[in-house]
């Protein structure tokens, strides 16, 4: 069964930190892109960053350029969201999503809260 399993969300104050990590099972984790994204209440999902299966190319959204890094752990299988300098707009429930063939899967998310 693939699983998806995000965690590392939190309230934090703006200008703080924090890294998000997804652990991945139930599938051949070296062999897929991984990539991040966000949701809040009203909205669709909104792209955050990707990775190619090496971890060696990246590409972020002009909203978190310069302020996350996007990396993964092939031999622990796990995706990880390093954020900083996190702003009232970062808000959202975050989550992690691998395509394969055609189809999407997705974590339950977890939620970052940037509030004074």
């Amino acid at each position: 069964e693939l699983r998806l399993v995000e965690s590392g969300g939190d309230w934090v104050q703006p200008g703080g930190s924090l890294r998000l990590s997804c652990a991945a099972s139930g599938f051949d984790f070296t062999d897929y892109h991984m990539t991040w994204l966000r949701q809040t209440p009203g909205k669709g999902p909104e792209w955050v960053s990707t990775i190619d299966s090496r971890g060696e190319k990246t590409v972020y959204a002009d909203a978190v350029k310069g302020r996350f890094t996007i990396s993964r752990d092939n031999a622990k299988n796990t995706v990880y969201l390093e954020m900083k300098n996190l702003k009232p707009e970062d808000t959202a429930v975050y989550s992690c999503r691998v395509r394969i063939a055609t189809r999407d899967y997705w974590g339950q998310g977890t939620q970052v809260t940037v509030s004074s």
